[in-house]
Parts: C-alpha cells; sequence; structure tokens
C-alpha cells in the first residue's frame, strides 16, 4: 500500500528537505473560513495538513487547540462536516496529504466501519487517534491499515526502548515524535534533546519522523528541520486565527492572511534549513 503520504515524504527526501506539516482545527473559526485557509495551506508552504476532529474532551490539547475546537463546535462542525471539508479539498487538491488528528470517542461515535469507508472516499490519507494505545489496535488501528489509510503514532519523550517497539508495530506513513512532554503549544523544544530522540526512535524504523509540539517561530522550526524528517506546527497557526478574529469571534478580512503569512514564513524558515546543512 503506498499512500499519498507515503509519496510526499519521497519527494521530499528527493529535493533533501524536511517538510512542513500544519496542524489546524477543522471547522475553526467556522465552515467557510476554514475551507477556504485549508485550501490555501498548500500554496503557502504546508507540505501535509493535519485536521482535528473537534472533540469536547480533548485531553492532550493546550488552551490554543482547546479554544479553536470549541469555537468550530459552536460553529456547527461535525465529523460529517469535516468529511466534507476533506472532499472540498480534494476537489482541487489530489497531491497534497490530509491526516485527521483527535480522539476515538467521535470516531466510535460515528461508527468505525462506517468512518473508515467515509474518510477514504472523502481523500483521508492517514489518522493520528491520540488516546488509543497499540494494545486497542483491533479497535481501530488494523481496520483503517485495511481500508487502505495511514495510522500514524506519537512517540513521546518517556517512550522508551522497551516501549517502542510497541509503539511503531503498526504504524505506517510516518511517526510522530511529541517533543516535549505534556500538553500543546506547552513550551519550546530542546533540539538537542529531539536530535537524540529522533536517531533513537530511527534505530527502530525506517518510517520518516516529524517533530512537534512547541514549535512556533520560523527560527526555531528551522533548527528542528535539521535534524527531523518533517516539522509540525499546529498550536502557533491556531493562535494566529484566534488572534485574527473579530470582537464576536468571527473571521475577518485579516483571518486567512494571518495563517498563510505565517506558513511561508515557516516554510521559508524550513527551506533555510536544507540550504544550511547543504553549506
Amino acid at each position: 500500500m503506498s499512500t499519498r503520504i507515503d509519496a510526499r515524504f519521497a519527494k521530499l527526501h528527493q529535493e533533501g528537505r524536511a517538510g512542513l506539516v500544519t496542524f489546524l482545527t477543522a471547522g475553526d473559526p467556522d465552515y467557510a473560513a476554514s475551507v477556504a485557509i485549508v485550501k490555501a495551506l498548500p500554496g503557502a508552504g504546508a507540505d501535509v495538513i493535519e485536521l482535528g476532529m473537534p472533540f469536547t474532551d480533548p485531553m492532550a490539547d493546550g488552551p490554543s487547540v482547546q479554544a479553536a475546537g470549541l469555537r468550530a463546535l459552536a460553529a456547527g462542525q461535525t465529523m460529517v462536516k469535516t468529511l466534507a471539508l476533506v472532499r472540498e479539498f480534494r476537489a482541487g487538491d489530489d497531491a497534497t496529504p490530509i491526516v485527521l488528528m483527535g480522539y476515538y470517542n467521535p470516531i466510535y461515535i460515528y461508527g468505525v466501519t462506517r468512518f473508515l469507508a467515509d474518510a477514504k472516499a472523502a481523500g483521508v490519507d492517514g489518522l493520528i487517534v491520540v488516546d488509543l494505545p497499540p494494545e486497542e489496535d483491533d479497535e481501530l488501528c488494523i481496520p483503517a491499515l485495511k481500508a487502505g489509510l495511514n495510522f500514524i503514532r506519537l512517540a513521546t519523550p518517556t517512550t522508551d526502548d522497551k516501549r517502542l517497539p510497541a509503539v511503531l508495530a503498526n504504524t505506517s506513513g510516518f511517526v510522530y515524535y511529541v517533543s516535549i512532554a505534556g500538553i500543546t503549544g506547552a513550551a519550546a523544544p530542546d533540539a538537542g534533546k529531539v536530535a537524540s530522540a529522533v536517531a533513537r526512535i530511527k534505530r527502530h524504523t525506517a518510517l520518516p519522523v516529524a517533530v512537534g509540539f512547541g514549535v512556533r517561530t520560523p527560527e526555531q522550526a528551522r533548527a528542528i528541520a535539521q535534524i527531523s524528517d518533517a516539522v509540525v506546527v499546529g498550536s502557533a497557526l491556531v493562535d494566529a486565527i484566534g488572534i485574527s478574529l473579530d470582537q464576536a469571534g468571527k473571521a475577518t478580512t485579516g483571518t486567512l492572511a494571518a495563517v498563510t503569512g505565517l506558513v511561508s514564513a515557516l516554510a521559508a524558515g524550513i527551506r533555510g534549513a536544507r540550504r544550511e546543512a547543504a553549506e
């Protein structure tokens, strides 16, 4: 099975650079604005798009992503609308990988078999479900792989060598290394510690390693890009949306540019890492 994710990382490897993985919550601040933002991400420099599935109890998310989820839910975002958003995106872009990220509860309520079929048909390429450990692989991971979707697992600073093989067992697409212990957007990653962690993970798998949690600036993105296969940025982009909204929490004329401007700057930082490494 080869997916858009596999193809994109192969292309990045060919180009000799790390990728930029952008995270946004589907439907934030509303459906129409979210569609416009997501459609603009590849042109701004995003290589892979992660879309958060809004949920009322997002235990691993920091305040920014929690707020985005609440905005989306208040604006009427549902799983059906999230898959519709992916379909709208796919109508104009058949190459950029899309990963749905979130929690198992909304998938379980939707129905696993129905969800996997609808996600695949909509053009979803992979899933990150943060509250399903490897011991529960029969629940969603194995069926997802059979449906042709990558199942991407998180590794953290506390995932030791004894635990890592279990985490990697059915992982595909890429490994998402959470660079700091704690919730999203809480602190900046330490490049030295990240480098040794990425090297350790690569001793166990040939999969690309993407690093996220805490990356907010082009400088941080450049530093992480020199030691990983991709850099994941989420909270900073979600904050860019939040700051751009009007007093009623609605999108403004500056919302789209706030996101695309930051994505462009991050992408330039990452591309700068390749030049530094090549010199």
